[in-house]
């Protein structure tokens, strides 16, 4: 009899393939080098209403709340969703039978892809991308086709036609963008659910950030416009808007055909989103987006100061205009590649960035800075040592 003790089995080649993730390696280095200040973190400053937590106080007045629930998500919360996706984006749909309620926008991601795609399928990505999609397509044993966008980061919607094949399944979108903060105007996101209806194709629109946009800029939900349901998925999270990012509750609409396969799916890797996560939503979202907005001043007076600063960087780096989200993408003017120079300004300058490579800019040395978590006064002391380093570097 063989002694299989003895037998070293291979790692299975489904996660060997996806890239490492970035923020964990650098959040080790920060951890490593006390004192960093970090411009690399995607997150807010602030947390819950407190309505959030008089949803817990509920959740606990009824002991049948710790069973598990409906894979779709609590009634009243799914209707609250579904009044605020009318009122708000325009999109009108029977909350109880296309809204799912998720761990996150990123479970609603891997839900869509599971839900559209088979093993060898392709996922259109432009570029940049937001890492774990990339990821996530890998993963679940799709090729993931990344298009580049233009030099403001804008869609190329010839190239995105360009790159549609027999194994197409999905263009994804996400606007207002992570990593680059531009918003992708309407008639752009309209073309690319057009393309998406010529070919078959699914619409799979992130719209995590959805209320931070600035300077006349707008936010647009292809999901609204007509004739389009067979086609868009249409992704929300509660994470940045409502400072929910640990509680881990997104959602998405999803195209009636896909309805059954995403019940599937959805109790399979989670049999239900967390009851008590779904209570605090439910009074967040009662709060509304008039939460998020006056929390925006201060992003606001934050983001005015990093648009002050980087307006006399030209000699090192070029900026593209970012109207949404809380990021802005440095094309640094150096030969070097975009981890090392994350590394460099982690260890010798005490500010760490997020590498663009991560987000599949591998040609240029991009830098992705964030300034949504910080104060004014830490982010300027971060421009300062981020500033220094980048001149040294690129000297």
């Amino acid at each position: 009899m063989n002694d299989l003790r003895k037998i070293r089995f291979p790692e299975a080649t489904r996660a060997a393939t996806v890239q490492p993730p970035v923020i964990p390696i650098v959040g080790e280095w920060t951890r490593d080098n006390p004192g960093t200040i970090s411009l690399g973190q995607g997150v807010v400053s602030w947390g819950p209403p407190e309505t959030a937590y008089e949803g817990i106080d509920r959740f606990r007045e009824d002991v049948d709340n710790h069973k598990y629930k409906l894979a779709q998500g609590i009634p009243p919360l799914l209707d609250l969703i579904g009044e605020k996706l009318k009122d708000e984006n325009g999109i009108h749909v029977d909350p109880k039978d296309r809204v799912f309620v998720t761990a996150g926008a990123n479970m609603a991601f891997i839900n869509a892809v599971l839900a559209i795609a088979d093993v060898g399928d392709e996922i259109i990505l432009p570029a940049p991308f937001y890492f774990n999609h990339e990821m996530a397509v890998t993963m679940l044993g799709c090729t993931p086709v990344v298009v580049p966008t233009d030099n403001n980061h804008q869609l190329d919607l010839d190239a995105l036609r360009s790159a549609i094949t027999k194994r197409s399944r999905a263009i994804v979108t996400i606007s207002p963008n992570n990593p680059s903060g531009v918003v992708y105007p309407k008639k752009d996101l309209q073309a690319v659910t057009a393309l998406c209806r010529e070919f078959g194709l699914f619409h799979i629109s992130d719209e995590a950030y959805e209320y931070f946009t600035f300077d006349g800029a707008s936010h647009f939900s292809p999901g609204s416009a007509k004739d389009v349901d067979e086609h868009v998925i249409s992704l929300f999270s509660l994470s940045k808007a409502y400072g929910f990012a640990s509680w881990r509750i997104g959602y998405m609409v999803t195209p009636p055909q896909l309805i059954d396969a995403v019940k599937k799916i959805q109790d399979t890797n989670l049999i239900c989103p967390p009851v008590v996560s779904q209570f605090a939503a439910l009074e967040a979202i009662r709060t509304g987006r008039a939460y998020c907005e006056e929390k925006l001043t201060d992003v606001r007076d934050v983001r005015n100061l990093v648009i002050e600063r980087l307006a006399g960087w030209e000699k090192f780096a070029t900026i593209a205009p970012a109207k949404g989200a809380f990021y802005f993408l440095l094309k640094i003017k150096t030969g070097l590649n975009s981890l090392s120079v994350t590394q460099r300004l982690i260890e010798e300058y005490k500010v760490a960035v997020i590498p663009g490579s991560a987000f599949g800019l591998t040609e240029n040395c991009f830098l992705r800075i964030a300034y949504g978590v910080l104060d004014r006064s830490t982010c300027q002391e971060a421009l300062d040592r981020l500033e220094k380093g980048l001149v040294a570097i690129t000297s």
